[in-house]
């Protein structure tokens, strides 16, 4: 018996033709091939930022794992949390904080499949900037997140490189994304490499740059000799755009909710559009401003040489209340705690309601006041006396006072349990911020008016002979180097932090 093999298509066709002896004059074409799956996708992580300082939030997202497993995502080698994937191999939003060990530098994320290995990785940087004379817009002067530099190590500072101007710094530098930025007497502003102290550019302004600079997306801004105030791309210096107050600018500039605050000669303070130079509101003391405005829960503080201290609406500049009798003021408020710091001309530091004006306290400090600091409770406050104090922040009792040569125009910066301060002497000065004892000191070329800025393991400052220095630890941490998938272990103790893979 013959067995019949059933065929379909065109082969069917060909074959019932040739039986009944017909020809095939051409056989249709033939039916594509059933397509192959597509190759899988590389498993990849997605970070919600790339850079940040210690305790910043990172969001991770990541696909191309395996279906319904766990991943575990580690912060350089520590297993921080557990997440879980989809059918696709996908999760998202899971969430942690960077270490409050991380050092500066380079940092590694990384993803690694539970069950099927996979692995991914993104870079980190950890970065602690000093983007403003008062590094925010508070003017606490203060870094919460210096991990390097401390009271057990400072003693070991050592000068890194120095840059020559052609003229005093007067101007305090800001620091932000390995840059730092700084103006001269000389009629130059300047932007320097951090790491090297090489030039990376500069802008010709033709008069002195007393101010100070402030760093906010990517673009600089100060205030010069002729009157203008500045705005210039961070990475080249190209100008941006410039305003005319008419009088000399030596007030550091301000920004804050994309408004630039600044004082001027001419009894003024200004609020600028951040973006265009534009005048949003002035508003008229009675003597120069050469502070910097303080910006706080929508007001701005800020100190006249009338013996006022003002607090402004934010938004439309209105006056919201006046403390007389501050003294003529050259320096900078504070503002921590509901309170309002100032540094007068008559011996004293005040400390006023932020809310209301009236009076908290006026500590006597021997000589006309700096720029104070805030941090842990403490403020601190140079003396035209020649010290440095620190007075509890809630009631003016004072906690100490050190000896900081003949006369302390700079203001402090205070970072990880240690004070700095420059002095007409030409040192630099690191004091203990619990005890006042004296840390360390390094010589400059002439007196310190500048006030230092702290980043990244870095003391920065300026001085009347010309130059700008940078002083660091020749020997300090290092962020660990990139790890590989061999080097990671799991916690096996981590829940998943969205409830487990996704079915």
């Amino acid at each position: 018996m013959r067995t019949i093999r059933r065929v379909t298509g065109w082969r069917a066709a060909a074959v019932i033709a040739a039986a009944g002896g017909l020809a095939v004059a051409a056989a249709p074409q033939a039916l594509a091939s059933p397509a192959l799956p597509a190759a899988a996708a590389a498993p990849s992580i997605q970070l919600s930022v790339s850079t940040g300082t210690p305790t910043q939030a990172v969001t991770v997202s990541g696909s191309g794992f395996g279906a319904y497993e766990g991943v575990d995502i580690y912060f350089d080698t520590t297993d921080e949390i557990l997440a879980g994937t989809n059918a696709k191999g996908a999760f998202a939003k899971v969430t942690f904080t960077v270490p409050t060990s991380a050092v500066p530098g380079t940092h590694w994320i990384s993803a690694e499949g539970r069950h099927s290995g996979l692995f991914a990785q993104k870079p980190f940087t950890v970065d602690t900037p000093w983007a403003a004379y008062g590094r925010v817009a508070r003017h606490t002067r203060s870094d919460p997140f210096e991990n390097v530099l401390s009271p057990g190590n400072v003693a070991g500072l050592d000068e890194a490189w120095s840059f020559q101007t052609g003229a005093a710094v007067y101007s305090s530098p800001a620091v932000a994304g390995g840059t730092v930025y700084v103006g001269s007497a000389d009629g130059h502003f300047y932007a320097i490499n951090a790491s090297t102290g090489a030039q990376v550019w500069s802008f010709a302004v033709g008069a002195g740059v007393l101010s100070s600079p402030a760093v906010a997306g990517g673009v600089v801004y100060f205030g010069a000799a002729d009157g203008n105030v500045y705005a210039l791309k961070a990475a080249t210096g190209a100008k941006l755009w410039s305003f005319s107050t008419g009088a000399e600018v030596d007030s550091p500039p301000t920004v804050a909710g994309g408004t630039v605050y600044v004082g001027s000669d001419n009894d003024s303070i200004y609020a600028l559009s951040a973006a265009t130079g534009a005048k949003l509101w002035s508003f008229a003391t009675q003597g120069q401003v050469q502070g910097s405005p303080a910006v706080a829960n929508g007001t701005v503080y800020i100190a006249s040489f009338d013996g006022n201290l003002y607090a402004l609406d934010a938004a439309t500049g209105a006056g919201v209340y006046t403390v007389p009798g501050v003294g003529t003021v050259p320096s900078s408020p504070a503002v921590a705690n509901g309170i309002v710091y100032v540094g007068g001309s008559n011996d004293s530091l005040y400390a006023e309601n932020a809310q209301s004006g009236r009076g908290v306290f006026a500590a006597s400090i021997g000589g006309g006041g700096s720029s104070p600091a805030v941090a842990n409770g403490v403020v601190y406050v140079g003396s035209t006396g020649g010290d440095l104090y620190a007075f509890d922040a809630a009631t003016g009792t004072e906690l100490w006072a050190s000896a900081a040569g003949p006369s302390v125009n700079s203001s402090p910066a205070v970072a990880n349990g240690v004070v700095y301060v420059g002095s007409g002497d030409g040192d630099l000065y690191a004091f203990d911020a619990s005890t006042g004892a004296t840390l360390w000191s390094g010589l400059t070329g002439s007196s310190v008016l500048s006030s230092p800025a702290v980043s990244d393991g870095t003391v920065y400052v300026g001085s009347e002979d010309g130059s700008l220095y940078a002083y660091n630890l020749p020997a300090a941490a290092q962020a660990p180097r990139r790890p590989g998938p061999a080097s990671l272990h799991p916690d096996h103790s981590l829940r998943y932090q969205t409830g487990g893979p996704r079915k």
